[in-house]
């Protein structure tokens, strides 16, 4: 199979890239050579922006493209009309952020997605022509902006689209360090401030395992839309410090603080504190660990174990990462000092 990947040299890309040359098939790289592709020796890589150098891709014949980076319809139209008669399949990367209503449990493929107001396209008109499309710009505008990249491309290719929409995606080569966070965090040891309860439901995506299913479905020409994350109450949050803390070795201990603790000072859930979701102060994201994702895993969708999800991104880390400052996570001096007014206000209630 021939196989084009627009962006393909960071997290997810890589995967797609390892996974399909594993099985020999021929990838071919599109993207602007901002991160170099590990791979270049053995892959075919085309330098350029995709807002202005899709006419490098004309004449060509692929099976199949994967869109790894799409995040504005009017770019993705784009591509898919250029592509149109060059692949028989067009995969779209997408996201769960989609929903419209994620306030309860087990949203399936059929749920509402999000609309973006009159205001907010304005907003996204002017971050696309600031080409700056990081999460950070995007904001509040990345779920709708997924939602129309979805529909651009079906209008385009009725049909032959495959619409995966990830969970948080996890695992080695993770450029958000969210998750590597709790790994790294753990593996340091000493006395470790945990969000919430300790039995609250995690849900995410190895993006290996996301890889291997995605090429999968290439394979067999598949088409549609599919959640694409584990089952929900697969993995606690108490899971994933305990596989840390056994892979490392560490002497780390866990201090689980109330949720009303960590909101009255302020700590910003999922950026300082990975993974937490306040269940009281955003009941609106109730049911964003628990999509259902059964349609993919009657696709053959697999999941790896925890534990090697979590000693492979601390081997990358620890090769990669050590001496690099994660994006996400807590600092140190201010866990200490709320670890500190935590253990003083137990004192004083009992």
């Amino acid at each position: 199979m021939k196989l084009l990947i627009i962006g393909g040299s960071r997290f997810l890309g890589r995967h797609l890239v390892s996974t399909a040359l594993a099985r020999n098939h021929q990838v071919t790289l599109f993207n602007r050579g901002h991160h170099a592709a590990e791979q270049s020796t053995v892959v075919e890589n085309i330098q350029g922006d995709r807002n202005q150098d899709l006419a490098k891709l004309k004449g060509r014949r692929w099976d199949a493209v994967i869109d790894t980076c799409g995040s504005f319809p009017r770019s993705v139209a784009a591509s898919a009309q250029l592509l149109a008669d060059s692949v028989d399949v067009y995969t779209f990367v997408s996201s769960v952020s989609v929903y419209a209503d994620v306030s309860v449990r087990g949203v399936d493929e059929r749920g509402s997605l999000k609309a973006l107001t009159s205001e907010q396209l304005e907003r996204a008109g002017k971050i696309e022509s600031s080409g700056d499309f990081s999460a950070a710009a995007l904001g509040d505008l990345y779920g709708g902006l997924k939602a129309l990249c979805e529909q651009a491309a079906e209008k385009v290719m009725p049909q032959r689209v495959l619409n995966v929409r990830p969970g948080l995606i996890v695992g080695p080569y993770d450029y958000t360090d969210r998750f590597t966070y709790w790994v790294a965090r753990v593996a340091e040891g000493g006395e470790v401030l945990a969000p919430g309860a300790p039995d609250r439901a995690v849900q995410f995506i190895d993006a290996r395992d996301l890889a291997t299913w995605t090429i999968d479905m290439l394979e067999r020409k598949g088409t549609g839309i599919y959640n694409v994350t584990s089952k929900p109450n697969t993995w606690t949050m108490q899971d994933i410090l305990e596989q840390a803390q056994a892979v490392s070795d560490s002497d780390a201990t866990f201090t689980w603080v109330d949720e009303k603790f960590l909101l009255d000072e302020n700590v910003a859930a999922w950026s300082e504190m990975p993974l937490w979701l306040p269940e009281d102060a955003a009941p609106h994201l109730k049911g964003f660990m628990f999509v259902n994702s059964d349609k993919a895993v009657r696709e053959k969708l697999t999941f790896r174990s925890l534990s090697e999800t979590v000693r492979d991104t601390l081997t990358w880390h620890r090769a990669h990462q050590a001496d690099v400052r994660l994006k996400a996570g807590i600092d140190r001096d201010k866990e200490r000092d709320l670890l500190q007014k935590f253990h003083a206000r137990d004192k004083v209630v009992s």
